[in-house]
Parts: C-alpha cells; structure tokens; sequence
C-alpha cells in the first residue's frame, strides 16, 4: 500500500557505481540520504535517452527517504554510454537482464531494506520496469511508470517504429531510429512479447504518468495497462493502490513545469 513520507533534511550523498553483467559493466549513479536500512529506487531511462535523463527523478525519491539509482543501459543510446555493450545487440530482454544486476547489486548493500524495492520507468524503461515487476513480483513493493512504451510490438507490426519505416517481412539486420543504430534483434525480441500478458503477474502498487499530448507513445496504451493493473487479483496482505495520473499538454519526456507537474503526483505515493 502507498503511503506518504515526508520531505528528508537529511544530505543526500551522490556517487558512482557499477556492476558487473557477464563481460560487460553496468555503470551509474547512488543517491544516498542518511539513515540505514532504506527503501531502494531504481529509476530507468527510455531509449536513446541515458540515465541524465531520469536523474532528476531519482534525486526526487532521494529526497524522500529511498537510496535511489539510476543508470545506462547496456548499448542503451548512441553516443556518450557509461555502461558497455553494442546498441545493435540491445533488446528490451537485455535491458531487463540490466534491471535485474542493478537491483541485485542496490540489495546488497548494507544500508538498504532489500525487501522494500521501487522500480520506476519512463518510456522504454516503463517497459523494462513493467516487465521484471511482473517477474519478481514478491521482490517489488512499487511501481512507477512515466509514459511507458506499451506500444513497442503495435509499432513493430505496421513497420513504422518511431517515425523508421520497414518491411516487416524483411527486417534489416540494423536499422537507425530515432538516432541509435537498432539490430534486427531489438525488432524480433519485442515483437514477440505481449506486454499486456505479462504484466499481469504484478499486484503491488502502481502508479501511471502520461502526457496528453504524446505523440510517441499514445494515452491510450497507459489507459490500457491502467485497466490491466487493475484487472489483477492482488493476493498480498496489504490492499493494493494503482493510480493514473495525466500530465495536461504533457510531451513524450517530461521537462519543466511538466516535470514538476509528474513529481507532484509522485508526492502521492512517496
């Protein structure tokens, strides 16, 4: 259940970390309050975007009592990646496998409460959030989504990923879209995943920010995965909250007073 915490006075220390994937490192930021045994926050970025990004949100949870990361995703954007890995071999799974080592690592650490982990997204990393939520459902206490990509597969089916023309039936090995050099992986990957299925294995609490004038990723996909949540039977002890929330005039990316706006709601359930 969502509950409300108050503003922390407490310093908020910012440092680097990484982790390890196989042979590739995962590299990111820790903002830590004081205090021991702290909620955890994941915050992850959309494509092509890094964790600059998200930053201010991770910052925000920290101000409210979470010790809270973000991070690049392994060949998660074109240009200037702190994590390694080739954009061309990247995948929405991949990116899930990146969620699940940055969350291993923030449970490990010893001033944190590793049964008491959010996960929020924004964009494709709403997906990537959506989708290991449902696979450690028991391990997720919150959920956020900013805009989450739902419509990734709809995309891919008529062949035009965000603006990127293509032949369904004759997918290119690699193909550039909005600036960063996809491999025919990314497009196979996702195109197979029903991610409204798959959400469906989380009944913690939710909380859904979109804007209403998105146009890369239509309202309408946030108000299906809204209906979704709520369709799941939860079977936890404590009653469950999921929340849609809309950012009016709100982009694909929240900045400004839009910005502000999406933290505000944020306030409800932090």
């Amino acid at each position: 259940m969502f509950g409300n915490k108050k503003n922390t006075d407490n310093q908020i220390k910012e440092s680097t970390f990484s982790c390890q994937k196989g042979n590739l490192i995962i590299r990111g930021t820790e903002y830590k309050p004081r205090g021991k045994n702290l909620p955890i926050a994941i915050v992850s970025h959309g494509l092509n975007e890094g964790q600059n990004g998200v930053k201010k949100y991770a910052h925000f949870l920290a101000e409210r009592g979470y010790v809270a990361y973000c991070f690049d995703f392994c060949g998660g954007m074109a240009e200037k990646c702190e994590s390694d890995g080739d954009t061309t071999v990247m995948t929405v799974l991949t990116e899930v496998e990146d969620l699940e080592v940055v969350m291993e690592y923030a449970k490990s650490q010893p001033y944190v409460n590793p049964s008491r982990v959010l996960l929020m997204g924004c964009s494709q990393g709403g997906y990537v959030s959506a989708y290991v939520a449902a696979k450690h459902n028991l391990d997720i206490e919150q959920l956020i989504l900013f805009f989450p990509a739902f419509c990734i597969s709809d995309m891919i089916e008529e062949g035009n990923l965000l603006g990127t023309k293509f032949n369904r039936r004759r997918v290119p090995d690699e193909m550039k879209c909005a600036g960063i050099m996809l491999g025919r992986c990314y497009l196979e990957v996702a195109y197979d995943i029903d991610i409204y299925e798959e959400i469906k294995g989380y009944d913690g609490d939710v909380l859904i920010v979109h804007g209403t004038k998105d146009k890369n990723v239509d309202i309408s996909y946030s108000e299906k995965a809204y209906e979704t949540y709520l369709s799941v039977e939860s079977k936890r002890e404590e009653p469950r909250e999921v929340l849609f929330r809309t950012v009016e005039k709100g982009k694909h990316g929240f900045d400004g007073k839009y910005a502000e706006q999406a933290m505000e709601y944020m306030k409800e359930v932090v």
